[in-house]
C-alpha cells in the first residue's frame, strides 16, 4: 500500500501539514511556548469572570480533546500524526477485508473523528513533560515590582515594547512596556523592572548585569 496512492490523499496531506509545520519550527516562523498574552484591561476579577465563563460546554469540549494541555502546534502535530496513521490502517484494512479500499472521504472522516480521542491520551502525558510558563492566574498590579526582559522592539515614552515578566511565582507573562523615565530608551535583549502601571500601561526601568540578579525571582 502507497502513502501516494490516490485513496491515502488526504492522509499524505496530513504527513506534509506536519512537515510543513516542522519546518516552520526550525526557520523559526512557529513557537511552541505556553506563555500567556496578559490582557491590558484586564484585572485579577476578570480572569475569575472568564474562567467561570468558560467552564462551559465549549470549556468541557476542550478538555475532552486535551486542547490546552500542550501547545496548540505541538497539540496539531500530534492529531496529524494520529490522523493519518489511523487513516492508511483503516484503508490497508479495507483492503485485506474487501480487497478494495474505502473512499478518501469517508476513510478521512472516520480517522479524524477517531484521532480526536487518540490525540487527547497522548497529549495529556505530554503536557505534563513539557514545560509550562503559567499554571496560575494573577492580577496586573502583582508584576508592578518583577523583572523581565525585552523580547521584541524598542521601549521608548509613547512607544512600548513587549516584555517577558515574571510573577511572584515565577512564571511568565507577556505585557507591553515602556520606560520610566522619559527620553529613555531600552531595547531587546535588556533585562528590566517594572517600577508602575497607569491604567493599561506598565513603565520599567532598565537593569545593569550587575544589579540583575537570578530573574525569576
Amino acid at each position: 500500500m502507497s502513502l501516494l496512492a490516490t485513496y491515502n490523499l488526504p492522509f499524505a496531506i496530513a504527513f506534509g501539514l506536519m512537515g510543513l509545520v516542522l519546518l516552520f519550527q526550525l526557520i523559526g516562523l512557529g513557537d511552541f511556548d505556553v506563555d500567556a498574552d496578559l490582557d491590558p484591561g484586564a484585572d485579577a476579577g476578570a480572569g475569575m469572570d472568564a474562567d467561570a465563563t468558560s467552564a462551559g460546554f465549549g470549556g468541557a469540549l476542550l478538555t475532552l480533546f486535551g486542547l490546552g494541555k500542550v501547545p496548540l502546534m505541538v497539540w496539531l502535530l500530534v492529531f496529524l500524526l494520529a490522523f493519518a496513521l489511523i487513516g492508511m490502517s483503516l484503508q490497508a484494512f479495507a483492503i485485506s477485508l474487501t480487497g478494495g479500499p474505502l473512499y478518501p472521504a469517508l476513510a478521512a472522516l472516520i480517522a479524524a473523528g477517531s484521532s480526536l480521542p487518540v490525540t487527547s491520551v497522548l497529549v495529556r502525558p505530554l503536557g505534563r513533560l513539557l514545560p509550562r510558563d503559567e499554571t496560575s492566574a494573577v492580577g496586573l498590579d502583582s508584576l508592578v515590582g518583577k523583572r523581565g526582559t525585552i523580547t521584541e522592539g524598542t521601549a521608548r515614552s509613547g512607544s512600548p515594547a513587549r516584555a517577558k515578566v515574571y510573577d511572584h511565582h515565577g512564571q511568565a507573562h507577556y505585557v507591553m512596556v515602556e520606560p520610566h523615565e522619559a527620553g529613555n530608551a531600552i531595547s531587546a535583549g535588556e533585562a528590566v523592572l517594572i517600577v508602575r502601571r497607569e491604567g493599561q500601561a506598565f513603565f520599567a526601568m532598565a537593569l545593569s548585569p550587575a544589579r540583575l540578579g537570578p530573574i525569576n525571582n
